[in-house]
């Protein structure tokens, strides 16, 4: 591994992007090479056995790309692949999910009985991943998840601006599984977009936990512990889709501020 080699990125569809764009403010000499498995999306309604496939498939593109880290941009795959990724990977590149830099954020902000919520996938709340992890760090926090299919769909669709939008949303958050929680962890990549809408129904009143910048911090920690920080750029962002959507090249061009041209590579003929 070496300073100039890229940042690879990884998600389902667009959700992804929030972090990468965290990381592109956080890190401007870094190169980042996005996949978006925009073919396969959501992931957060599959098997851990099926998005373990997804994840590998797209760690061999990126690590063809000659990355220096591979970056899980999604709570699903951070929950069902990361071990498996990490094992996949080995040397040739350094792994980091989008769970763990949360997890030690609240252990390092909340003490003991703080009422914690998080929202997110069916395959991310099943999984328990959040509830353990701080388990793990001895924290006895009380912990209410509920899982929130519909908002990636709506999201991914760009209907997260409008009345039917903020009814959902609402009609979600207004949950007992999330009755006088002082602070909620947005536990999917695509829920910064709603980040505002989240905040307005709590009247500001709550943290409203976004992973992306927490996310990009952890991973410039990681690249100065390595000594693998880019002392400049060594070619333009690239973004790579499993399929081509019209919502994806609008919402990474929203993002970066740029036109942006997507690269196709099929995870499977």
């Amino acid at each position: 591994m070496t300073k100039n080699q890229p940042i690879g990125i990884f998600d389902s569809g667009m959700g992804g992007l929030t972090v990468a764009h965290a990381v592109k403010n956080l890190l401007p000499n870094e190169q980042i090479i996005y996949f978006g498995d925009s073919a396969h999306l959501p992931y957060g309604d599959k098997s851990a056995a099926t998005i373990q496939a997804y994840s590998v498939k797209i760690c061999d593109v990126l690590l063809q790309q000659g990355c220096k880290v591979i970056l899980i941009a999604c709570n699903s795959a951070s929950a069902a692949a990361y071990e498996l990724v990490k094992a996949y990977v080995g040397s040739k590149a350094q792994v980091l999910n989008v769970i763990d830099p949360v997890v030690a954020y609240v252990a390092e902000k909340y003490n003991d009985e703080a009422n914690i919520g998080l929202i997110g996938t069916k395959q991310t709340v099943g999984s328990g991943v959040y509830e353990r992890k701080l388990k793990s760090e001895n924290l006895k926090i009380n912990f209410g998840a509920l899982a929130t299919p519909l908002l990636v769909p709506m999201i991914e669709e760009g209907f997260y601006k409008n009345d039917i939008s903020e009814q959902i949303i609402n009609q979600y958050l207004g949950r007992e599984e999330l009755e006088g929680i002082e602070a909620l962890i947005l536990g999917c990549t695509h829920y910064p977009l709603i980040k505002k809408q989240v905040s307005a129904f709590f009247q500001d009143r709550i943290e409203v936990i976004d992973s992306s910048t927490i996310v990009a911090q952890a991973l410039q920690n990681m690249l100065q512990e390595s000594d693998l920080l880019a002392n400049e750029r060594s070619g333009k962002n690239r973004f790579l889709v499993s399929d081509f959507t019209p919502s994806f090249q609008a919402a990474a061009e929203l993002f970066f501020q740029e036109e942006i041209k997507l690269e196709k590579h099929v995870l499977w003929e």
